[in-house]
């Protein structure tokens, strides 16, 4: 058998080891013949032995192994030394396949930091020049400020239109109505008692007048929507004023 002369810092592990010696003698690694790579590994680790190098405990460990392997392999019965057979080939093969894509990684990766650029002072310009409406920016406010905005207190512009408008109370409208229809043989149309609103405020007044007017019993309205008519059934509207005062 060829003398083995490699050194032992060429192979990372027992598991490269057994990988060069298959490829070496051209092994089948689908089918090795366990006899002759057990004789191949132990001759080179008896020769790292002889020769005073340092062995590792990991390839004394695989020699051990693959010793053991060749004797069950050796018994009339066998069926465990396929198992452990079948055990050491999925584990070559395995580490082949890694081992393989270690070297396609690291080729793929050669050259990445050969070199490093000075470092560009890069100038920017830091000039905002964007336009932006003044709805927008408050937006912009509004959703930053987020909840604690809406803990102000409401500005007085707000309060403006209410303070300005002028309230209509219901008693004077309760005597403007009866005094239309004092003047129009006590019955008028109701949409004619809404002519001359100058506000809501107005209208609401209007329309509550008329309802307590009907709750008194002082008026009715006869008809449905705009072709109702109010009819004035008592003329002593003085308790009714009075309640709205």
């Amino acid at each position: 058998m060829e003398k083995i002369s490699y050194k032992i810092d060429v192979f990372e592990g027992p598991m490269d080891l057994l990988l060069h010696l298959i490829s070496k003698h051209k092994l089948n690694i689908y089918d090795i013949p366990i006899v002759t790579l057990v004789e191949q590994y132990v001759d080179y680790v008896r020769q790292m032995q002889e020769e005073d190098m340092y062995v590792a405990s990991e390839f004394l460990e695989m020699a051990a192994r693959l010793v053991y392997l060749k004797s069950v392999s050796l018994l009339p019965v066998y069926s465990e030394a396929e198992e452990l057979k079948n055990e050491l080939q999925g584990e070559l093969i395995e580490y082949r396949d890694m081992k393989a894509m270690a070297e396609k990684l690291s080729e793929n990766t050669e050259g990445f930091s050969s070199y490093i650029r000075k470092q560009e002072k890069i100038e920017v310009d830091q000039t905002y020049r964007r336009f932006h409406e003044i709805g927008e920016l408050f937006n912009a406010y509004i959703s930053a400020a987020g909840k604690k905005l809406n803990q102000l207190p409401p500005p007085i512009e707000a309060f403006r239109e209410i303070v300005v408008k002028k309230v209509v109370s219901v008693s004077s409208k309760i005597s403007k109505i009866f005094s239309k229809l004092s003047s129009k043989s006590k019955k008028t149309n109701w949409k004619s008692l809404f002519t001359d609103a100058e506000s809501r405020s107005d209208m609401v007044a209007t329309f509550l007048a008329v309802l307590e007017l009907t709750k008194s019993k002082k008026v009715q309205v006869l008809g449905d929507g705009e072709d109702a008519e109010v009819e004035l059934l008592d003329s002593d509207f003085t308790d009714v004023s009075e309640d709205w005062n």
